[in-house]
């Protein structure tokens, strides 16, 4: 994956999503962050939290700090402020699974970040048109966004931002690619849900539970017929 970001396709996607990444997570405030998967891209540096860390698979330079699978982080529940999941949904075998474990170990109000190809777009049909490719992104299982923000709503997370990226056709060329430019602008406003990439700002959220206790009140609770016959009765007897 990091061997396709050093090619000048992805370059410009990276280009596009570090700069949402940057502008997104300078801003959030906590303790603890992580970043799951592709440790060789540093989603998080903008961010000012005393402890950022990446967990992943990778091997050589851009092993991360945790060696872990996805699915089954080795992190304490409810300790982490923010994660950031950086194309690694669609190449999960369990998606869900790995969105279960972002929701178990972030704090309540911790946010999640999350980057991924979109399929309703050029980038969509390219991989429809080459299905058996085996290198990368191209053999990856792209996520409808109406799916993952229903999955998202499952699991108690808000949206709370989001934008769309990399309107232009995934070329080879850089200088193919810069032909496209003015789809950028044009894209956001006359094609907004077209974008090669979609990037995903949601919070975790905990409702509270007030208890309301019953008023155990005599005026609104029946007397039963016994308890004024024993009372009469013993104040006869008395």
């Amino acid at each position: 994956m990091l061997t396709w970001f050093d090619s000048e396709l992805g370059q410009y996607v990276l280009a596009r999503e570090q700069a949402w990444f940057d502008a997104v997570s300078a801003d959030l405030f906590g303790f603890n962050a992580m970043q799951v998967g592709h440790c060789g891209v540093e989603c998080l540096r903008a961010n000012r939290m005393p402890h950022r860390f990446c967990g992943g698979l990778e091997e050589g330079e851009y092993q991360g700090e945790v060696r872990c699978l996805p699915e089954q982080l080795p992190i304490a529940g409810q300790s982490l402020d923010l994660l950031a999941l950086p194309h690694l949904l669609e190449f999960s075998a369990q998606p869900h699974q790995v969105l279960r474990e972002a929701e178990r170990v972030l704090r309540p109000e911790g946010r999640l970040l999350i980057a991924g190809f979109n399929p309703l777009s050029l980038w969509g049909l390219r991989r429809t048109l080459n299905r058996h490719a085996t290198d990368w992104p191209w053999r990856g299982h792209f996520i409808h966004l109406t799916r993952l923000k229903d999955w998202l709503a499952l699991l108690g997370f808000d949206l709370v931002g989001g934008r769309m990226a990399c309107y232009a056709p995934p070329l080879a060329r850089a200088a193919w690619i810069e032909r496209f430019a003015f789809l950028e602008a044009a894209g956001d406003r006359w094609w907004a849900l077209g974008g090669g990439v979609y990037l995903l700002h949601a919070v975790k959220r905990v409702h509270g539970m007030r208890l309301i206790a019953p008023k155990w009140e005599g005026q609104w609770l029946p007397r039963p017929n016994w308890v004024s016959s024993t009372r009469n009765s013993l104040n006869k007897h008395g």
